[in-house]
C-alpha cells in the first residue's frame, strides 16, 4: 500500500532565513580575515530592528552594520513598505568573546587533538531517489523556491502594471510544503500535494472603499497568483527536472497557493526571525533524522555544523558506492574530546547482500578521520564558504570552487579568496569505499 510523506522550505526572504544568513555571512567576513576566528553568532529579525549576539574569539573586524544592511538589501528587503529595509533599520550588536572555559577544551596547539565543541548528536542522511541524493520532497520545494526568486529578481513574469510600468509583484518572503506518493518499496510513485505561499504587492486595489470590494480584490490578485504559479513558475521547475521526475507530475496533483488568501505583510515584519529554526529545512526535511543543533552562525569547532556535514559526506559516498540505497549516519561527541563516542548507521534494510549496517558503522572510523580537526582538513570548512549554505539547504547543493570578495570600509584593500562551496557534496570517495567493501 502507499503513502505519503512531505517536506517544506522556506525562502531567502523568510525571517528566519534572513537571521541565518545574517549569522552566517558575519561568520564569513571573521573567516576571510583570520581562518583561526572562533565565532558563535545569533540574530534576532523584527520591525525595523536586527539583534546580532554571541561569542567571538578573532583577531579580525567586521563592520557588522554595514555588512548587515548590505546583505538585506540584497536579499530583496529594501523598501519602506516592507517595514524592514535594509537602509533604515536599527542594528544592535552584542557580541562578546569565547567563554574561556569552553576554549579551553577546544583549542589546542595540535589541530588534530582539537577537542569537540560542544557534547551532542549528529546525523547524516543519503537516498538514491534523486540525483543528488536527497529526498525528492524536499528537492523539489528546495527547486520551486529558488526559481521563485529567480523570477522576483528578473521581474519579467509574475507582474502587473502600475502606472505604466511593469513589475514583479512578489516580495522576498515564501514558503513551499511537496508531498509525494511512495510505493511500498520506498519509490517514488507521483508528486501528490505542492503548497506555495507567497509574499505579494497588493497589486489590484478595490474600486469602492466597501468590504465587498476589497474582498473582490483579493479574489482576483489571488487568482492571478495561483494562474501564474500553474502556467510559469511550475513548468520552469519541471523543465529542470530529469525526465523520471518529470513523469511523476500528472493532472491529479493538488496545488494550495497563498491558501489563507493574501500575503502582504511578511517578513520579519510580519513574524520575527531567529537563527537556527530551520533546521529541518537546513538537513533532509524530516528524513532521516536530526540531532537538534543549528548550524548558521557557527565556525566548523562546533560539531553540531561540522560533524553533521561530514556525516553528510559519509552517507552520500555510501549510497554512490553502492553499499546502499539509503543511509543513515550517526556520530556523538563528548565536549573537549577530539575522538567521537559512537558511530551508528542505519540502512533501513537496503544495505547490499552480505553487507549488515554494524559492518558498515564498523567500518566508517577506519575510512573518515572523524576528529572535529581532521574534518575541518579535509572538507576545508577554515573558509568563507557560509553565507551560500544558509537559504535552500546545506546539503544537496552543487560543490563548485568560487571567487568571493569582501570589502570592509575600514580596510584599505578588498580581501579575495577563492574557495570551494560544499565539498560535503562530493562523491570522490566512492570507488574507495566500493574496494573496501568488495562491491567492484
Amino acid at each position: 500500500m502507499s503513502y505519503l510523506f512531505t517536506s517544506e522550505s522556506v525562502s531567502e526572504g523568510h525571517p528566519d532565513k534572513v537571521a541565518d544568513q545574517i549569522s552566517d555571512v558575519l561568520l564569513d567576513e571573521f573567516l576571510a580575515r583570520d581562518p583561526a576566528s572562533h565565532v558563535a553568532i545569533e540574530t534576532l529579525c523584527t520591525t525595523g530592528q536586527v539583534v546580532v549576539a554571541g561569542e567571538v574569539s578573532s583577531d579580525a573586524y567586521v563592520d557588522i552594520h554595514n555588512t548587515t544592511r548590505e546583505l538585506i538589501k540584497e536579499i530583496g528587503y529594501d523598501r519602506g513598505a516592507y517595514r524592514f529595509d535594509g537602509d533604515s533599520l536599527g542594528i544592535l550588536s552584542a557580541i562578546h568573546e569565547q567563554s574561556g572555559d569552553i576554549n579551553r577544551g577546544v583549542s589546542r596547539g595540535d589541530l588534530l587533538s582539537q577537542g569537540a565543541g560542544d557534547q551532542g548528536m549528529m546525523f547524516g542522511y543519503a537516498v538514491n531517489e534523486t540525483e543528488n541524493l536527497m529526498p525528492l520532497t524536499l528537492d523539489l520545494s528546495h527547486l520551486i523556491l529558488r526559481e521563485l526568486a529567480d523570477i522576483r529578481r528578473e521581474g519579467k513574469e509574475m507582474t502587473y502594471y502600475r502606472k505604466g510600468k511593469l513589475k514583479t509583484y512578489l516580495r522576498p518572503d515564501s514558503k513551499c510544503q511537496v508531498t509525494v506518493e511512495y510505493n511500498d518499496d520506498r519509490t517514488p510513485k507521483r508528486v501528490h500535494t505542492i503548497v506555495v505561499s507567497t509574499q505579494h504587492d497588493d497589486f489590484i486595489l478595490p474600486l469602492t472603499d466597501t468590504e465587498k470590494a476589497q474582498v473582490r480584490a483579493d479574489e482576483e490578485m489571488l487568482a492571478k497568483i495561483r494562474k501564474d504559479v500553474q502556467t510559469v513558475l511550475l513548468p520552469r521547475v519541471v523543465a529542470k527536472l530529469p525526465k523520471e521526475i518529470q513523469e511523476l507530475f500528472d493532472d491529479k496533483l493538488v496545488l494550495h497557493v497563498n491558501p489563507t488568501g493574501k500575503f502582504v505583510l511578511g517578513g520579519p515584519h510580519a513574524d520575527t526571525g531567529l537563527t537556527g529554526r530551520k533546521i529541518i529545512v537546513d538537513t533532509y526535511g524530516g528524513r532521516g533524522a536530526h540531532g537538534g543543533g543549528a548550524f548558521s552562525g557557527k565556525d566548523p569547532s562546533k560539531v553540531d555544523r561540522s560533524a553533521a556535514y561530514a556525516c553528510r559526506y559519509i552517507a552520500k559516498n555510501m549510497v554512490k558506492a553502492g553499499v546502499a540505497r539509503e543511509m543513515l549516519v550517526q556520530v556523538s561527541y563528548a565536549i573537549g574530546v577530539a575522538e567521537p563516542v559512537s558511530v551508528f548507521v542505519d540502512t533501513y534494510g537496503t544495505a547490499a547482500p552480505g553487507l549488515t549496517d554494524s559492518e558498515i558503522a564498523a567500518k566508517i572510523p577506519e575510512m573518515f578521520d572523524l576528529r572535529p580537526g581532521a574534518i575541518e582538513q579535509w572538507l576545508k570548512l577554515r573558509n568563507p564558504i557560509y553565507r551560500e549554505t544558509a537559504a535552500y539547504g546545506h546539503m544537496g547543493r552543487e560543490p563548485k570552487k568560487v571567487v568571493k570578495t569582501f570589502i570592509n570600509r575600514y580596510e584599505s584593500e578588498p580581501i579575495t579568496r577563492e574557495v570551494e562551496l560544499f565539498t560535503w557534496e562530493n562523491t570522490d570517495k566512492a570507488d574507495e569505499i566500493r574496494k573496501a567493501f568488495n562491491l567492484d
